[in-house]
């Protein structure tokens, strides 16, 4: 497949993935329909990453609020993500995807921790495009835990607290050794970013989209990475480019 002629191709993609329930109650279907057609566009969105360059792409499965939902649903989620896991991880190993998975584990139950464990060991050594997979994450509970890490260093004598930088923070985070994201999509207009990676977002750019998730493709996509090549960044600086292209 042709690669797009985009001008800068970001290193790393964080994408919250919203509007599975809407895209199906659109279309008077049940959402665990909506939920089913979401994970067609996951592997479409995995698989275009990695034909376009992309290093990093991180993608919002399951925040730590989604337990709130009724239970069937959560069930639906649950039984997806083990399905993803069980008949899409050998296809992800042999095109060499390393699979990193990020939030709270501590309190996962069943067969749930092992899978995402088989799937980080399975993929460890796989040196082309990093799935980052948010599950049970929430980035304030993320900057919490960071923050318990340190302070029990500090406890035991092995950190000054004098010397905690921004970057003492960053790895402490869930995902430390993974650069900030360069861009953050959201489908479905919704235009915010639901506790999803706070810290690591402060320089990133935001592309929100009106398409529901079901829908988005590789087409969407590019979209939105040639919208993210015409941006300016500036990271508090000025403008790196000439004059006459920013006009």
């Amino acid at each position: 497949m042709l690669t797009p002629d985009i001008a800068i191709i970001p290193e790393h993609v964080a994408i919250i993935m919203d509007g599975n329930g809407r895209w199906a109650n659109k279309r008077g279907l049940a959402r665990t329909m909506g939920h089913s057609k979401g994970v067609e566009a996951v592997k479409e969105t995995v698989r275009a990453a990695g034909e376009l360059g992309i290093r990093y792409l991180t993608l919002f499965a399951f925040s730590s609020e989604n337990w709130n939902r009724p239970e069937a649903e959560v069930s639906d989620l649950l039984g997806l993500l083990r399905r993803f896991i069980r008949r899409d991880l050998a296809e992800l190993h042999r095109e060499n995807v390393r699979i990193k998975v990020i939030g709270e584990r501590d309190k996962l139950r069943g067969d749930i921790l092992p899978l995402l464990l088989e799937a980080e060991e399975t993929t460890r050594n796989n040196t082309s495009l990093t799935l980052v997979i948010a599950f049970n994450y929430g980035s304030r509970d993320e900057i919490a835990r960071a923050t318990v890490r340190i302070a029990q260093k500090i406890n035991a004598g092995l950190m000054d607290p004098s010397a905690i930088t921004a970057d003492t923070i960053s790895d402490h985070l869930d995902t430390a050794g993974i650069p900030d994201p360069d861009l953050i999509i959201r489908t479905s207009g919704e235009e915010r970013l639901s506790n999803f990676l706070l810290w690591q977002a402060a320089y990133s750019e935001f592309v929100f989209l009106p398409d529901y998730w079901p829908d988005f493709n590789r087409d969407l996509f590019i979209e939105a990475l040639k919208i993210y090549a015409s941006r300016d960044r500036r990271f508090g600086g000025l403008s790196a480019r000439p004059a006459a292209v920013m006009g």
